[in-house]
């Protein structure tokens, strides 16, 4: 399962980076699987790995990029989510969410 998608960054809530996860948000054109997957995300001419979450609706994509510091608020960005992790499911707490985001990314972090 691959999929491209492109588009401009918008400002998201800041739950990921206060989560200590920051993340590039896209509004998406054509809906996407809801989930979580593992992909990489252009930004300018740097390819990072990343940790992507598309929302219940299939509206939003968030992505967690790998090694990134830095504001791409209206940069135009390309994101391909290579494959799906899991479902997504809804946290009782920040504490749990913070947790399973580190277990999602840590594969992806460790790829070569």
């Amino acid at each position: 399962m691959k999929k491209i998608v492109s588009g401009k960054v918008i400002q998201g809530k800041g739950k990921g980076k206060g989560l200590g996860f920051p993340t590039v948000n896209l509004a998406l054109a054509e809906k996407i699987e809801s989930g979580v997957y593992a992909g990489s995300v252009r930004a300018g001419d740097k390819d990072y790995k990343a940790g992507i979450f598309v929302n219940p609706e299939g509206a939003l994509l968030e992505a967690h990029l790998i090694g990134f510091s830095g504001d791409l608020y209206g940069k135009e960005i390309e994101v391909e989510l290579e494959r799906k992790i899991r479902d997504a499911k809804k946290f009782d707490n920040n504490k749990d969410l913070k947790e399973q985001i580190g277990k999602d990314i840590n594969p992806i972090c460790s790829q070569e």
